[in-house]
C-alpha cells in the first residue's frame, strides 16, 4: 500500500521526478518523488490557489509544503516576502529545500506537525492545500491554529474541492472568528481567503 503523504517517513522507494510550470512570467523547476503529494506535476488545486493569490509581504507560511511548489513559487515572485515552508513529511521537506536552492530562494524549512513545530511564530498570510484525507478533524485543527498564528491583518488562504465539504469548511470558519471570502471557483475547486473578524486578538 502507498504512503499517505502525511506520513511523517514514507516507506515506499524513492522515484524521483521532475515538474515544471510557469507561474506570473517565470519558469519553475522542482524536483518531486513517490510518498509526496502530486509527484511529477502541479495539481489543479494547487495551481489555482496559487493563481488566485494576491501580492503578499511579509511572514508566510506554506503549511503542508510538500515538494514546495507554493512557498518557492512566492519567494521568487514576492521578494518582499519571508517564506517558511512547513510539514510532517521528512522526503517532503528534502525536496521541498533542494528546490528552493535550485530555484535561487531562500526559505526556512520546518519540520511540523501542522501548527506543532512552529513554536510562537507569527505570520501575515499562511496558504495551504490542506490534506484532505487525514481527515476532518486535522484539517479544522490547522484552521483554527492558523488563527492564533497570524498577525493583525493577515489571513488563510486555502483551496478545497466542493465535494470534499467547501461549504461546511466555509461555515466552520466563520464560527471560529473567520471573514470568509471566495477568491475563485473553477474545476470543482474553491479558494477562500479566511481573515480574522477584528483582527487576531491573542496577538
Amino acid at each position: 500500500m502507498n504512503d499517505q503523504y502525511y506520513t511523517r517517513e514514507p516507506q515506499s522507494a524513492s522515484k524521483p521526478m521532475p515538474c515544471e510550470f510557469e507561474w506570473r512570467g517565470m519558469h519553475l523547476r522542482f524536483r518531486t518523488d513517490a510518498g509526496v503529494f502530486s509527484k511529477g506535476e502541479l495539481d489543479p488545486g494547487t495551481r489555482l490557489l496559487l493563481d488566485a493569490l494576491p501580492m503578499l509581504s511579509g511572514n508566510v507560511l506554506d503549511l503542508g509544503c510538500g515538494w514546495g511548489a507554493i512557498g518557492v513559487s512566492i519567494a521568487k515572485a514576492m521578494p518582499e516576502t519571508c517564506v517558511t515552508m512547513a510539514d510532517v513529511n521528512l522526503r517532503a521537506l528534502e525536496l521541498a529545500a533542494v528546490n528552493a536552492r535550485d530555484n535561487g530562494v531562500t526559505c526556512e524549512i520546518v519540520e511540523s506537525d501542522g501548527f506543532a513545530g512552529l513554536g510562537t511564530c507569527m505570520f501575515d498570510a499562511v496558504i495551504t492545500n490542506p490534506p484532505i484525507r487525514a481527515g476532518k478533524q486535522v484539517i479544522y485543527k490547522m484552521f483554527a491554529d492558523a488563527r492564533e498564528h497570524l498577525c493583525p491583518g493577515g489571513a488563510l488562504f486555502l483551496v478545497i474541492r466542493k465535494q470534499q465539504g467547501a461549504e461546511s469548511c466555509i461555515r466552520y470558519l466563520q464560527s471560529i472568528g473567520y471573514e470568509v471570502e471566495k477568491l475563485d471557483r473553477s474545476g470543482g475547486y474553491w479558494v477562500l481567503r479566511a481573515t480574522p473578524i477584528g483582527g487576531n486578538e491573542n496577538v
